[in-house]
């Protein structure tokens, strides 16, 4: 099984991978045996939609994988989800993508342009079926994701965008992914670990390492699994 792993920063998933270059591919192998090994794929894409579809449609143009996965980090709307804790986006939504119409925004799909939702086209459950739920660990939360250009920390627009949306978590990239994979026909599945609370921007109160830490054994955990 050939695998894609996408994240926006190196700083991400490094642990997985150490070594490997900014903004290049980079291979690593999981598995114990020859005969059930996996092969992986790194690729560093860069933060924001944009460095992210430009990446992935350049790289799978020339490339075939039998999965994408998705690894970052990401802040939550909700304090029912801990900081550093793991969550499946298996929708995602370019939520800023469309038209201001006073006080109503309207999509790409009410203007009849395309979608603005996306979807992950597997989950971690589809793809290990063959193992018993009970005791493989693996099942996280699945959540709905937007992605943005500005991440919130007003509280008139998180009020806003909790009301016309209601996103569990946002990002600058997972819609993104989801819309290359969906193009280039490509299984995919996007894993994030939660830095921050939604609010109004407070550092000091976020956990990055945590959440890297927790995503980095979480992945770990799903590709020997994969294997």
């Amino acid at each position: 099984m050939r695998v894609l792993i996408v994240a926006a920063t190196q700083g991400e998933i490094e642990p997985l991978f150490l070594g490997s270059g900014e903004f290049g591919v980079s291979s690593s192998e999981f598995g114990s045996t020859d005969d059930s090994k996996l092969t992986t794929d790194l690729l560093i894409t860069g933060v924001g939609m944009v460095a992210t579809a430009f990446a992935l449609g350049r790289h799978l143009a020339v490339n075939q994988y039998d999965l994408a996965i998705n690894l970052g980090i990401a802040g939550t709307f909700t304090r029912s989800i801990n900081l550093g804790e793991v969550v499946e986006v298996t929708t995602d939504i370019l939520s800023e993508l469309g038209a201001e119409d006073d006080n109503n925004f309207l999509t790409v799909k009410d203007m009849g342009f395309g979608d603005s939702v996306f979807t992950a086209s597997t989950t971690i459950s589809n793809l290990l079926s063959h193992i018993d739920h009970t005791d493989n660990g693996l099942l996280v939360k699945q959540v709905t994701g937007i992605t943005v250009n500005s991440v919130h920390g007003n509280d008139q627009t998180i009020d806003k965008i909790r009301d016309r949306l209601n996103p569990t978590v946002e990002s600058m990239e997972g819609a993104a992914f989801f819309y290359a994979c969906k193009q280039a026909g490509l299984p995919c599945i996007q894993i994030r670990a939660v830095s921050n609370y939604v609010e109004k921007r407070d550092r000091a109160g976020w956990k990055i390492g945590l959440a890297i830490k927790n995503l980095n054994t979480f992945a770990d955990a799903l590709l020997k699994r994969l294997s």
